[in-house]
C-alpha cells in the first residue's frame, strides 16, 4: 500500500547520489531504498539494515517489507528515514485514523498505524529489550490496557502555534508546525479550545480539561512563559479567569491540581496507577512512606489510610504550586506532611537525615530522565524494604533499576500501562527489594 509520493526514478532502489557516487557518513539525506523491517527499538521507530549501516525506521512493522525515505543522517553508524511504501505489510498494520499522521506529517504519533493490541505488544518488546541491555535482566513483561480506546483519551496537551497564530503540532524532529483542524487522541472539548481559534502572537497553548469538563487554556510567548488563562466551563458556560486549581478524580476521591499543571493525561490512568502503586507497596500500619517527586500528593495519598494514624506519609516535592496543592489535598490526613525541596543526591542526603527514621517503604515517580545513580544509591543506602518506582521512561527505568541492582536491590515485579495509546509511550510501576 503507498504512503508516500512516487519514487524519484534517479534515486530508485538505490543509495547512491545522481552520477554513481556512493554516499556515506552525512549524505544520504533524501536516499530511497528498500528494507527488510527488524525489531522495534525505543522511540516509535524499528530498526533494518542498509549497506552496512543501522537504518531508524518510522511508520513500519517489523517484519515489513517497505521504502524509505532518508530523514536525518548526521551519525556515521545510523540514520533515520521513513517508510514512505509498503511493499509487504505485517498483519498488525490498519488504515490510519488520523489524516495527519503520516511520513512528513504530524509527529505527535508513532503507531497510528498499528492494531492496539499490536501497539501493546510493541511497548512491552521495547521494555523487556531495555531491562535486558542496560539492566542485565531477562523480564517478562505485559503492557496492560486502559479503558476508553486508544483515541480522545488526551486530556492535556501543548499546542504549537506558527508566525501567523494559527495552531497545530509540530513534524517529527522539527520546528515545522503542521497545522491541524482536530487532533483525534485529544479530547474533543480540548482539541476544539485550541484548534478552531486564531492566537496571534503566542508561541504556544497549553490545554487541560479536567473532572468536571471545564477546559483551561494558557496561553505562552515564543520562549515557552505563560502570558494568560482561561477557563471554559462546561454547559457552554462565559469563559472564566481561573481560579488556580483544577479538578481531578482518582483512587476514589477528589484532588486539587495546579492549572495545567502536572496529572497523568489519560483520564484512566491515575486510577490504574494508584492501584498498582498500592498492591506493590503493600503498606502496614505503622509504617513511614516516603513519596518522592510527589507532584500534589496523589500517591502519598492514597497510601496514607494504610499507614495508620500511627504511620507517618512525608512527600517531597520541589514546585511550590505543585505543594501548595498538595498541602490541600492532604489536609484531612494527620499522617501526610508536605515537604518542598529537590529531589537529589544532596537534597535527598538532607532531607534522609531530618526524616529521623528509616522509611518503610519509598515511592518516587521521577521526571523522564529518571532518578539517577547517585539518587538509587541513597535510597537504596535507606534499607526501605519496598521501593516502587513509576517510570513514564523505559531506558531511565531500566538504567535506575541497575543502579538499584549495583546496591543491593533487585527487581521483584513490574507492571506495563498503555496510558499513551498511538504513541510509543508507556507507564511502568516497578517494584524493588532488599536481595538478600
Amino acid at each position: 500500500m503507498a504512503e508516500g509520493p512516487a519514487v524519484p526514478p534517479r534515486l530508485a532502489g538505490s543509495a547512491r547520489a545522481p552520477g554513481g557516487r556512493p554516499k556515506g557518513g552525512l549524505g544520504w539525506v533524501g536516499s530511497e531504498f528498500e528494507v527488510i523491517v527488524g525489531s522495534v527499538a525505543h522511540g516509535g521507530h524499528c530498526v533494518a539494515r542498509h549497506e552496512g549501516r543501522v537504518v531508524f525506521v518510522r511508520h513500519s512493522l517489523p517484519g515489513e517489507r517497505v521504502r524509505v525515505r532518508v530523514t536525518e543522517d548526521r551519525h556515521a553508524a545510523f540514520c533515520r528515514a521513513d517508510a514512505i511504501e509498503v511493499l509487504e505489510a505485517s498483519p498488525d498494520r490498519v488504515e490510519r485514523p488520523c489524516p495527519y499522521s503520516g511520513p512528513g506529517r504530524c509527529g505527535g504519533c508513532d503507531w497510528q498505524h498499528v492494531t492496539p493490541a499490536a501497539q501493546r505488544d510493541l511497548k512491552a518488546a521495547v521494555v523487556r529489550e531495555q531491562l535486558s541491555r542496560l539492566a542485565g535482566l531477562d523480564v517478562a513483561v505485559t503492557v496492560e490496557e486502559l479503558p476508553g480506546g486508544p483515541l480522545r483519551w488526551r486530556s492535556r496537551a501543548r499546542f504549537a502555534v506558527d508566525r501567523s497564530g494559527e495552531p497545530g503540532l509540530r513534524k517529527h524532529r522539527s520546528h515545522d508546525v503542521v497545522l491541524l483542524d482536530d487532533c483525534p487522541i485529544t479530547t474533543e472539548s480540548a482539541a476544539l479550545a485550541v484548534l478552531r481559534q486564531h492566537w496571534p502572537g503566542a508561541g504556544a497553548v497549553d490545554v487541560s480539561v479536567d473532572s468536571t469538563g471545564a477546559v483551561t487554556t494558557t496561553r505562552l510567548d515564543r520562549r515557552g512563559h505563560p502570558t494568560s488563562s482561561r477557563v471554559v466551563r462546561p454547559g457552554g458556560d462565559l469563559p472564566t479567569e481561573p481560579t488556580g486549581r483544577a479538578a481531578r478524580r482518582a483512587g476514589g476521591r477528589d484532588w486539587e491540581v495546579e492549572g495545567t499543571g502536572f496529572w497523568q493525561v489519560h483520564p484512566a490512568a491515575a486510577d490504574a496507577l494508584v492501584a498498582a502503586v498500592g498492591e506493590l507497596a503493600a503498606v502496614r500500619p505503622g509504617e513511614t512512606v516516603l513519596d518522592l517527586y510527589a507532584g500534589v500528593g496523589l500517591f502519598g495519598g492514597a497510601l496514607a489510610p494504610a499507614a495508620g494514624l500511627e504511620g507517618r506519609v512525608v512527600c517531597v516535592e520541589a514546585d511550590e504550586a505543585a505543594c501548595a496543592a498538595a498541602d490541600a489535598n492532604l489536609a484531612g490526613l494527620p499522617q501526610a506532611e508536605v515537604w518542598q525541596g529537590e529531589v537529589d543526591a544532596e537534597g535527598l542526603g538532607e532531607l534522609l537525615a531530618e526524616l529521623g527514621t528509616a522509611p518503610d517503604v519509598i515511592v518516587l515517580d521521577p521526571p523522564r530522565a529518571g532518578a539517577g545513580p547517585a539518587v538509587s544509591r541513597l535510597l537504596a543506602g535507606t534499607g526501605a524494604r519496598a521501593i516502587v518506582y513509576v517510570a513514564c521512561d523505559p531506558a531511565s527505568l531500566a538504567r535506575d533499576v541497575a543502579a538499584f541492582g549495583d546496591a543491593g536491590y533487585r527487581l521483584e515485579g513490574i507492571r506495563g500501562f498503555d496510558a499513551f495509546p498511538m504513541t510509543a509511550h508507556v507507564e511502568c510501576v516497578a517494584l524493588l527489594v532488599a536481595a538478600s
